[in-house]
This record gives C-alpha cells, sequence and structure tokens, in this order.
C-alpha cells in the first residue's frame, strides 16, 4: 500500500498570520481554536520527513487591515515560524496561485499532492485549494487545521462560523479536495 509520505505531499500553510487572533475583527466566533496548534504539529511532522513546506502569508495592500506589512499580524503565528531553508510566498489576492510562483516552485520539484492548512477555511484555504483541484493537483484540506469566522449574509442574517467551515469543506469534497481531519492524515503519512 502506497503511503501519502511516497508521494512527496507538499504542505501549504495558508495565511497561518498573528492577524488572525483578533477574532472580533474578523467577525468574531471563530471555530477550530487550535487549528494553528494543528497546523505546527503537522509541519513537525513534515520537517520529520524532509518534505516540502510551503508558506503562504497574505499582504493586504489596506493600511489599516490587520494583514497589512507596516501590522504585527502580518507576521507568521508562532505555531508555523518557518525555517530560514522553507519556502516562503506572499500574496495579495485569495489564491496562493495567482500573482505568486507557487506553481512553477511545484513543478520545479515535481510535486502534484498537495495538503493545504491555515485560515480562513471559506476564503484562502478554499480558493487555493479549489485551483490547485484545477490545476490537477492531487489535494487535501486538513479539516482541523483551518478554521473560520462568523459571516453576515447579503440580506443582514448570522451565520455561524461553524457552519461556514463545514459547508465550504462539502463543497470542495471530492471535487477540488479530500478533506480530511489530522488524525487521518498523520495514520496516511
Amino acid at each position: 500500500m502506497i503511503k501519502l509520505r511516497d508521494k512527496r505531499p507538499a504542505l501549504l500553510l495558508i495565511d497561518i498570520q498573528k492577524g488572525f487572533l483578533d477574532e472580533e475583527y474578523w467577525g468574531g466566533n471563530r471555530n477550530n481554536i487550535n487549528a494553528e496548534k494543528i497546523s505546527g504539529i503537522l509541519l513537525e511532522k513534515w520537517r520529520d520527513l524532509g518534505l516540502s513546506v510551503f508558506h503562504i502569508r497574505h499582504s493586504s495592500a489596506n493600511l489599516k487591515s490587520k494583514l497589512h506589512e507596516s501590522n504585527p499580524g502580518f507576521q507568521f503565528n508562532d505555531h508555523v515560524l518557518p525555517l530560514p531553508n522553507e519556502s516562503v510566498i506572499t500574496k495579495n489576492v485569495n489564491s496562493a496561485f495567482i500573482g505568486t510562483d507557487l506553481k512553477e516552485k511545484l513543478q520545479e520539484q515535481n510535486i502534484n499532492t498537495l495538503v493545504i492548512v491555515g485560515i480562513t477555511t471559506n476564503h484562502c484555504v478554499s480558493t487555493t485549494a479549489r485551483m490547485a483541484g484545477n490545476f490537477g493537483f492531487e489535494t487535501y484540506v486538513i479539516s482541523d487545521a483551518t478554521a473560520a469566522f462568523d459571516r453576515v449574509g447579503i440580506n443582514g442574517e448570522k451565520y455561524d462560523a461553524e457552519l461556514i467551515h463545514l459547508t465550504t469543506l462539502a463543497n470542495l469534497n471530492d471535487e477540488f479536495a479530500s478533506v480530511w481531519d489530522s488524525e487521518k492524515l498523520l495514520k496516511e503519512l
């Protein structure tokens, strides 16, 4: 039986930045409060196995954004600090593929399997996973290593973060990616 590690999967850590610690700024009621910690555990496993890691961070053009490069929130979360030999890619939109050299770097390393973790499930994680699937990458999204916040609908109604998270994962699963939790991922590695 082929283990996932034999496919040499890359770990994409999407926007795991300190700015997302300000829960109210992003809509409140965040789910998966341990997503960064779980992402850090997965990162350590990737390092132990000598697999490729890509740290993706969002750089907002809005000076007031928690993710603007002048704000402390732009910095990576302490659970997933990059090592000097690990790729750091800065993006300005939801997809880690648009306006970056991520696809080229993956192709240079002959990587065709991606494992995606990060924040937020319904924005940059989803957009990156959808593009990865469309580009033909075998893609996995790790449900408990991603997180969402409450959202306000078009008529002012409030949608719970867990509902947003689960609905997003349902939309990704079996079409753009396989959705696993971290326990299954670690067993399959």
